[in-house]
């Protein structure tokens, strides 16, 4: 039987520990292409490449997987490899590990997850793996049984159209995971602060900062479930329209 075709890509950069470690685990279930950005491409959210040229190159990274780097954003990357790399549509999208969590409204902004959602808008499976761990040297390998099996899941199970997977890990040793739950999106945000500070020049610049503001203790949320020890799943839609409000709007607005 023919391998499944996994196409890995993530925001870190190519060479970044987590989707080498990503790439090995996806090794071990079926052929992979990678195709990934040539540099770091964190909180570039779904920005895509118009306004200049692209580049890539195949590199030689241990492993059997032809890896590709690509000049260009995470959602670049899928596009590309479905245009001018693969010779058939891949099985499965999985983009990350992300080095940092993707929880809750870091959706929105993450790399990571923007490619898993660019292969949903293109009909295929895809899931975004995060773990909540910053350093360039966190350890992946606690993550490897729970990813394969979520992988392994997917693909035996196809997910509804139009839904990918945000999947978030606790800095956790693996005796210390107490499971995987399916979660809903928390309420919480980033209170920003643009902290003013002065160049050895005397020039104003700016420097983002800020915290996490977890407003949601709900037991079903994907922040309490990481805090309380468990892998989160977020099923993502990107349809974004709010169905809910259609016939009110309509009754108010047309």
């Amino acid at each position: 039987m023919e391998k499944p075709l996994i196409l890995v890509t993530n925001d870190d950069g190519i060479t970044a520990p987590g989707i080498r470690n990503l790439v090995k685990f996806m090794n071990e279930i079926g052929e992979v292409i990678v195709v990934a950005p040539n540099s770091p491409q964190s909180g570039k959210g779904h920005a895509i490449t118009i306004d200049s040229t692209l580049t890539f190159e195949e590199i030689n990274l241990e492993g059997p997987q032809k890896d590709y780097s690509l000049s260009g954003t995470p959602v670049d990357c899928v596009k590309f490899a479905l245009d001018k790399i693969l010779t058939r549509r891949p099985d499965l999208v999985v983009s990350g590990i992300n080095h940092g969590a993707n929880s809750s409204i870091n959706v929105i902004y993450s790399g990571t997850m923007s490619a898993a959602v660019e292969a949903g808008v293109e009909g295929l499976q895809a899931i975004g793996f995060s773990l909540l761990d910053f350093s360039w040297d966190a350890d992946f390998s606690h993550a490897k049984e729970h990813i394969q099996n979520i992988v392994k899941k997917v693909l035996e199970n196809p997910l509804p159209k139009g839904i990918v997977l945000n999947v978030n890990i606790p800095k956790l040793a693996e005796q210390e995971i107490k499971g995987v739950k399916v979660c809903r999106q928390a309420n919480a945000k980033w209170e920003e602060n643009f902290d003013e500070r002065i160049n050895p020049h005397g020039k104003k610049y700016f420097w983002l900062t800020g915290y996490f503001n977890n407003m949601d203790d709900g037991h079903d949320a994907d922040e309490t479930a990481l805090a309380d020890g468990y892998i989160s799943i977020v099923p993502v839609k990107f349809d974004m329209t709010a169905h809910e409000h259609l016939l009110h709007l309509r009754t108010i607005l047309e």
